[in-house]
């Protein structure tokens, strides 16, 4: 459906492409379409690493330290599980407001940094991945917690990284609703935003949307293609207790 002119489309049933490839290409890249791939690679990256981080710590810290309100914690990060994330929008937008961080890609990426599935999954995966034995010997060792950390629960735990790493990539990636609300520079566009401005009031270029669509999703399927093994035990794994 990229290869042809949009009315096209509608004539006969697309199935061997056509020649209008090229001039699909020439107003996809007229819109800023490299800009936008750049801005969804950065935002994508860092949403990854944020959320990795802050969700191991917080999984290793439910997981293996007794504490007091560690059920209330752990019970609130379920509860959150509950609610859909388009409830806090509005809350969300006014506090990136008051921090005079909107009209930036900072608030695409700091959503992430609140990731309760990401925290129920490292609890479990450190949970039933990492034995206590463990731990205590690398204290015994003179091992400092940070380094207890970095150096024995993060090496045990790659695969739960590595499928939590592919979940926020993707929806980072394809993530339409915060953007359109915090965005409204076109050199900040993603590639939604960038695929929703090929259409206007009075026409939508079909051929050109379903091009740049079958450019977004390359990087999406080569990295499911690569951890598709990892990323479904990963999840069969993080899913079960015991």
């Amino acid at each position: 459906m990229g290869t042809y002119y949009s009315e096209d489309i509608f004539k006969a049933m697309p199935i061997l492409p056509s020649s209008y490839l090229l001039n699909n290409l020439r107003m996809v890249i007229s819109k800023g379409y490299f800009q936008a791939y750049l801005n969804s690679i950065i935002v994508s990256v860092c949403s990854v690493a944020i959320s990795v981080l802050i969700s191991t710590m917080i999984g290793f810290a439910l997981a293996k330290y007794n504490f007091k309100g560690k059920k209330i914690i752990f019970g609130f990060v379920m509860a959150i599980m509950m609610i859909p994330g388009q409830i806090s929008l509005i809350g969300y937008m006014l506090e990136m407001r008051t921090l005079r961080l909107s009209s930036t890609l900072l608030p695409l990426i700091f959503t992430w940094a609140a990731h309760p599935l990401g925290v129920f999954l490292m609890t479990q995966f450190i949970s039933d991945g990492v034995p206590d034995e463990l731990l205590e010997s690398g204290r015994l060792d003179g091992c400092s917690e940070p380094g207890i950390f970095f150096r024995l629960v993060v090496p045990c735990v790659k695969p739960g990284i590595l499928t939590l790493s592919t979940l926020v990539f993707l929806w980072s990636w394809n993530n339409y609703v915060l953007p359109v609300i915090m965005i409204n520079k076109q050199e900040l566009f993603t590639i939604p935003l960038m695929v929703n401005n090929l259409s206007n009031s009075f026409r939508s270029d079909y051929g050109a949307i379903m091009c740049a669509l079958a450019l977004s999703v390359l990087p999406m399927i080569v990295i499911f293609s690569l951890c598709s093994k990892t990323f479904i035990k990963g999840i069969a794994a993080g899913a079960v207790k015991g």
